[in-house]
């Protein structure tokens, strides 16, 4: 089969790998009908060293039940699946709590038990724990839309979720790529009164209010602390979500957020953060949360919202790339030419 590879900053490539085959009775192997480039592969784009042998690309994608274990109960042969961004038991304490991530005897894709999901066929450890069947066909437009819930939509979801957004909260999103817009509907979704979204782009500003931001600040820094604190009375947002993962983001964050607040961190951190921030946070009083969103525990009801025509985060997609030019994807996203890339095999 192809799969992605990246062997080094700028260098990935699609080549021919061995078809995975099932290992344990519990597995199932998933022909990919559409996958995507996320931020976090674009970090390892700029930033991984040269590699002979190269890492397996891909944690996001829906696709096709091809073959099962002995030992698969819930799925079947024909099935369309949503996949989260780990994979997991389902029954172990941890993933009983809806914290997959931290499933006992789950792990990553791309790790040393599985492949990458940037290919034509993935091995499920796990499947009956892992993956979520979707009552719709391959070629149904809402496959775009259902590909977000096995990652950006999950975790923009988890992102408003921690920090507890209502009805009465008020919201501020750092970060206008793919997974703070999601924090945006997400945000509308669960009742959020007023929402803020931080974005100097046109575009991006016209997705964010059609998915429920109430505002938009293009300014960036101390002006933009300044005008989030004319919207709120001078005393900032009840949450705050930082989806970009830098420590200027964060600092924004502590900022822009009202004291007895909550920062809510879904960017995955890409800086040192500063002991002096931490201090703020706590003689402020701040909630801070977030973390590595736990997807699967949320695949059921947003993929409701979508099946019921709630909601179409697919929007976020705006490229899509044969897989054999998928080194498109990465450069359209690396360049800001794309938001993010979708790839179908």
């Amino acid at each position: 089969m192809r799969a992605t590879f990246l062997f080094g900053a700028g260098d990935v490539r699609v080549i021919d790998v061995p078809d995975p085959k099932l290992r344990d009775a519990t597995d199932a192997i998933v022909r990919v009908v559409l996958t995507c480039v996320c931020g976090s592969d674009i970090t390892q784009f700029r930033t991984m060293p040269d590699a002979a042998i190269g890492r397996s690309m891909g944690h996001e994608f829906v696709g096709v039940v091809e073959e099962i274990g002995a030992h698969v109960r819930t799925l079947n042969v024909g099935d369309f699946v949503i996949a989260p961004l780990v994979w997991a038991d389902g029954v172990c304490e941890f993933c009983l709590a809806g914290l997959h991530t931290s499933c006992r005897r789950g792990g990553r894709w791309n790790d040393e038990n599985c492949g990458g999901c940037q290919a034509e066929l993935v091995r499920v450890p796990f499947a009956d724990g892992t993956l979520v069947r979707a009552e719709v066909d391959e070629s149904s437009a809402l496959v775009p839309s259902l590909l977000a819930v096995s990652d950006v939509y999950g975790t923009g979801y988890h992102a408003a979720h921690m920090a507890r957004v209502g009805p009465s909260t008020s919201v501020c999103v750092i970060g206008d790529g793919a997974v703070g817009l999601m924090a945006v509907m997400s945000a509308r979704q669960l009742g959020a009164e007023r929402i803020i979204l931080m974005t100097g782009r046109q575009g991006r500003a016209a997705l964010g209010r059609s998915f429920g931001a109430s505002d938009i600040v293009a300014s960036r820094g101390d002006e933009a602390v300044s005008t989030v604190a004319e919207l709120t009375g001078g005393v900032g947002t009840n949450v705050v979500i930082e989806a970009v993962g830098s420590t200027a983001a964060f600092e924004q964050a502590l900022g822009l957020v009202r004291d007895g607040g909550t920062i809510s961190q879904i960017g995955v951190p890409s800086s040192p953060g500063h002991l002096e921030s931490f201090t703020n946070a706590f003689t402020r009083n701040l909630t801070l949360t977030g973390g590595l969103a736990p997807t699967r525990a949320y695949t059921e009801r947003l993929m409701a919202h979508i099946l019921d025509g709630g909601a179409d985060p697919g929007r976020v997609f705006d490229l899509e790339v044969p897989l054999d030019d998928i080194g498109e994807g990465y450069r359209a996203m690396d360049d800001r030419r794309a938001m993010k890339a979708a790839v179908r095999p």
